[in-house]
């Protein structure tokens, strides 16, 4: 499948195209915005292009209107087909948003129900008690997602939802032929509705992908044959950012052996979940890291290590913002990208994962851990890449057991000798590879 090859780039347009954070009903073309960014995407090495919501809602797009018209903010429908079929013409895949465990109070259907209430044919589409109340004194009681009373739960066990929340993944693939979706709130999703949505995925388009946002527990609950094919990997998230502001690469290397590792306990080992270290909900990793030197190892780790690795728009130049300002400084409007010496090194980890079968489908062995370096191996068929890290301001000196007297560095291109082990330059990353 295409997926399990690609580097995801994600955009949140409300923010990157500038739109006022509430809907003002003014319509703007801003999403044309986005075919200036093509290029500077596909340069980066990136290769599908992850929307965060595009269609109409009441502020941010996780509180839908109308799931089949764009959000007057951003332009019009055909303004959203241009600018997909210039993505599908530079080569890139397109994932769009798909917000289905809940809408805002300003979905056509829940309005309907606040105007008519019992003779609303759409009543049974929520959960809803009309002897209960609310903070906006409707006179009913409804529930919402996670306490947020603008976040109105579909039933999704309702036949009549369903049908409808699938027929807008048609349409969406009838008029953008968008590639899959990313599930938002995967984890809350009702289980047989998600077996039914892969069920369409399977007939809709052929590697029709779903990636389900989820945070902990086991991934398997949301992520097999009945459900999504990847989901986002937050416990190595966390793992990686700890990591390296505390020194402490046994703490990554734990996720990682437990997630990928060849025992039998190993959760997820041939599986390709999300990695990244940040996006549209937590801050940005240039804000989070203590010392902005590991930016570069960091970003070596995540396109090495098993799974399908994402950068957030803004972050390949090292972009900053702090969750506890509010949402919308991590989802800030941008003129036009930007290159600096960390979007080079971006673009040329991208160029090594695309072109090695050990980095987008190998095992995961451990070689080497301390409290400031990893070192672990990715093996497929006879293609084997040691990948070594280096958080450490000083060079590194590693003996280990390469099993090849010499490598080919996927980055530079150099050849690399494996004889009295090596050394490992300071917040470096490298990727060896070598024949089994």
């Amino acid at each position: 499948m295409w997926f399990e090859e690609s580097v995801i780039y994600q955009i949140y347009p409300l923010g990157l195209c500038g739109a006022p954070l509430e809907n003002d009903g003014i319509q703007e073309h801003r999403i044309l915005k986005i075919n200036n960014w093509i290029e500077h995407i596909k340069d980066l090495g990136a290769t599908c292009i992850l929307f965060n919501p595009l269609f109409e809602s009441d502020a941010h797009g996780y509180d839908t209107r109308d799931y089949k018209t764009v959000d007057c903010r951003l332009g019009t429908n055909e303004d959203l087909k241009e600018v997909c079929e210039a993505i599908h013409k530079a080569g890139l895949k397109i994932l769009f948003d798909g917000v289905f465990n809940h809408v805002g109070r300003g979905f056509w259907a829940f309005k309907d129900v606040l105007e008519k209430r019992w003779d609303s044919p759409y009543k049974d589409w929520f959960r809803i008690s009309f002897d209960g109340n609310n903070s906006y004194n409707d006179g009913l009681w409804y529930e919402c997602w996670e306490g947020c009373e603008n976040l109105v739960k579909l039933n999704l066990q309702h036949p009549e939802v369903k049908q409808y929340l699938f027929d807008v993944v048609r349409n969406w693939v009838d008029q953008y032929d968008v590639d899959g979706l990313r599930l938002d709130v995967a984890y809350c999703l009702d289980r047989g509705f998600l077996g039914e949505l892969r069920g369409l995925a399977n007939t809709v388009k052929p590697d029709f992908v779903l990636l389900g946002e989820t945070l902990h527990g086991d991934y398997n609950q949301w992520m097999n044959d009945g459900a999504c094919h990847s989901v986002t990997n937050y416990e190595c998230y966390k793992g990686l950012y700890s990591s390296f502001n505390s020194r402490n690469m046994h703490e990554i290397a734990y996720s990682l052996n437990r997630q990928f590792g060849s025992e039998q306990w190993c959760l997820y080992t041939g599986k390709h979940l999300l990695s990244f270290v940040d996006n549209h909900d937590v801050s940005r990793i240039a804000t989070i890291l203590e010392q902005k030197e590991k930016l570069a190892p960091l970003y070596g780790l995540i396109f090495g290590m098993p799974g399908i690795p994402a950068v957030y728009y803004g972050s390949e130049w090292g972009m900053e913002g702090d969750k506890k300002n509010g949402d919308p400084t991590l989802r800030p409007a941008v003129e036009a990208p930007q290159k600096n010496q960390l979007t080079g090194w971006i673009t040329a980890l991208a160029k090594a994962h695309a072109g090695s079968d050990a980095l987008c489908y190998g095992s995961y062995r451990q070689i080497l851990v301390q409290p400031g370096q990893l070192i672990f191996e990715r093996r497929s068929g006879s293609e084997r890449v040691i990948v070594a890290v280096n958080m450490d301001d000083t060079v590194f000196h590693a003996d280990f057991d390469a099993q090849a007297g010499q490598g080919v560095d996927l980055i530079t291109g150099k050849l690399h000798d494996f004889g009295g082990g090596s050394d490992l330059g300071p917040y470096s990353c490298c990727y060896w590879k070598t024949e089994c």
